[in-house]
């Protein structure tokens, strides 16, 4: 089979479109308690109406009146709230660093199995609520002060790669057959692809993939063409930085997964969310590149 050949039959065989991935209940927002209503203020002590105002006769004085003593009374002490009333630090729906390492020390702990997002969801509540019971202490799944003081005094400060990792799961063990070679590692168990040299990892991204309609082949493949700005035959669907591998599976950028994440798959593809790393990706990879793909 000649070049040409060879590259229009995969132009005819290309297309990877998103598809959409049903069937996860959204959280419901947490309610917050309203604050209490303001009685509207009168008008201030001591101000003249801008009008007279008729008194019932009896209301007249007949004389001037002395003022009346005045009494200087202490004003009310507001008493200092107990401790459960006092606000959860973080609690569903807080995000931001301090929550990247309150992730990072739980993984630590050994109660939070995925990498640190910075998010305070279901899964980082349940592993609150894990150390919590482990340590006799209410189970609320809510980070107040001294569920965080106890996890401070139970694990280390966590080092940037812990609270950064490059990888929303963790990155699994290679496959063997990865360990030779020019390799695009791919594991569909962590969602995660190692580009590998020699059994050396170079850089590890995000990928997700077909849907069970259109899985995405395992096995072992080797890139076989490339195309820097392609676009689906089948769907019209843009296809950046596509690396083929098998018929028209290809490792590629998908602006989708960047936007939507896992609530999206492909036609068969394997996406890739981060664009500058795929555009490395691309640029290192070479036609005869070996692509092992494997659960």
């Amino acid at each position: 089979m000649t070049a040409a050949l060879l590259l229009t039959g995969a132009a005819l065989a290309t297309g990877c479109k998103p598809v959409e991935v049903t069937g996860g209940a959204s959280a419901s927002p947490v309610p917050r308690a309203s604050d209490p209503a303001v009685p509207p203020a009168g008008p201030p002590t001591g101000t003249t109406p801008s009008a007279p105002v008729s008194l019932p006769p009896d209301d007249k004085p007949s004389a001037p009146a002395a003022p009346a003593a005045t009494t200087v009374r202490p004003a009310p002490t507001t008493p200092a709230p107990s401790p459960s009333a006092e606000p959860p630090l973080m609690t569903v729906g807080s995000e931001g660093a301090r929550v990247r390492e309150l992730q990072a020390r739980l993984r630590q702990a050994g109660l939070f199995a995925r990498n640190p997002t910075g998010y305070y969801g279901s899964v980082t509540a349940e592993a609150v609520d894990s150390f919590q019971r482990r340590g006799g202490l209410p189970a609320t799944g809510r980070t107040d002060t001294v569920t965080w003081q106890r996890l401070l005094a139970a694990t280390r400060a966590p080092t940037p790669s812990e609270l950064d990792p490059p990888t929303a799961l963790p990155v699994t063990a290679p496959d063997p057959r990865c360990l030779t070679g020019r390799v695009l590692c791919i594991s569909k168990e962590s969602r995660t692809l190692a580009w590998m040299i020699d059994g050396r990892v170079v850089s590890v991204m995000d990928v997700r993939f077909g849907s069970e309609y259109t899985p995405t082949r395992e096995g072992v493949f080797s890139v076989y063409w490339k195309s820097r700005h392609h676009v689906s035959t089948l769907y019209g669907s843009p296809m950046p930085y596509a690396m083929f591998f098998s018929g028209g599976q290809a490792v590629h950028y998908s602006a989708d997964f960047a936007a939507r994440g896992y609530g999206g798959a492909s036609h068969g593809c394997v996406n890739v969310r981060d664009e500058k790393k795929v555009s490395a990706l691309y640029a290192q990879v070479k036609d005869g590149d070996k692509v092992v793909i494997y659960h």
